[in-house]
């Protein structure tokens, strides 16, 4: 009999915990389902198009994978390969970091030269800002890269504009010394993204500390390094930041404009470009994926130490 009891409170227990449960789900879709809904396209690409993929070609990187068979598993074999036995890695780090070294300061410069010029009070301020930042939305499409390939060719324009002074220029693109010059000239030329920004860096500044600063008979130099650029410290931090970052990822204009091979002699071998070849070229998808959380590895490396390091040399209004 007192099995029975216990029983039926059970049951009875169950019974009202469901619709507690239910009550409350229905109470947070009620409040919060419209925003649910709302961010399910997100939910669905983060995890279908993000997230997934990631942890895929991170179970794939132990793996050797062709497309056609079946994953292998290999274990740390792609990453000690990588290590140990592989001199394109090396040279595909070796032109990147020095793409990145020389694009991302260039860039910065002269999209800060360009805001402050802006910032003067221009006449047509939108319609010039419209057409600087036009290259950073043209900049890293197929067929800039193609044009680029003609303009720097060896009977391309900049050579034949050279050929009217009495100079006669090299094959840009066919010259090891000087072909990835025009890949860095190429990045500069995208300085939109951050001259918008630098932009409205300047903007924020308060204008009474530069008239404080001229009574007190102080340069434009010195205006420009003891007031300008530290308050525009965080702007700047955050371009070199996100600059860093895509500079680490180009890949269009050294595939157009080296054919996919990044020579001559590997001078446009981008890091991006060497881990295509092998996965779509030898069709070594296991190996690739290792190469691709290598990269993931070096971007989180140098986005970390920027945060490190910004603490000395950035400077917030608190």
């Amino acid at each position: 009999m007192a099995a029975v009891q216990d029983s039926a409170v059970a049951v009875g227990a169950g019974a009202r915990g469901r619709p507690a449960a239910q009550g409350r789900f229905a109470a947070v879709w009620t409040n919060h389902g419209a925003g649910y809904m709302f961010l399910l396209p997100w939910l669905v690409g983060f995890f279908g198009l993000t997230l997934g993929p990631a942890v895929a070609s991170l179970y794939l990187s132990f793996t050797s994978f062709d497309l056609i068979r079946s994953p292998e598993w290999v274990g740390t074999a792609n990453y000690v390969r990588i290590a140990t036995a592989d001199p394109k890695f090396a040279a595909s780090l070796k032109v990147t970091f020095l793409y990145v070294v020389l694009s991302v300061p260039f860039k910065l410069a002269f999209a800060l030269f360009v805001a402050i010029l802006l910032d003067r009070g221009v006449k047509g301020l939108t319609v010039y800002r419209a057409i600087f930042y036009l290259p950073s939305l043209l900049g890293g499409s197929v067929a800039i890269a193609v044009l680029w390939r003609q303009l720097f060719a060896g009977d391309g324009l900049i050579n034949s504009l050279l050929a009217q002074f009495g100079i006669e220029g090299p094959s840009w693109i066919s010259h090891p010394d000087y072909s990835i010059w025009t890949l860095v000239v190429l990045s500069v030329w995208q300085f939109g993204s951050p001259m918008i920004i630098f932009l409205a860096g300047l903007r924020q500044i308060p204008t009474d500390m530069y008239e404080a600063a001229s009574l007190d008979g102080a340069s434009k130099f010195r205006q420009f390094y003891k007031i300008t650029l530290p308050l525009l410290t965080p702007v700047i931090f955050f371009n070199a930041v996100v600059q860093t970052i895509e500079a680490f990822k180009a890949f269009t204009p050294a595939f157009i404009i080296s054919g996919g091979t990044g020579g001559p002699i590997n001078s446009t071998l981008f890091y991006t470009l060497y881990l295509y070849q092998e996965a779509f070229g030898n069709f070594r998808m296991g190996y690739a994926s290792a190469l691709a959380w290598i990269l993931v590895l070096i971007i989180g490396l140098f986005t970390a130490f920027s945060f490190l390091t910004s603490r000395y040399w950035v400077h917030y209004d608190d």
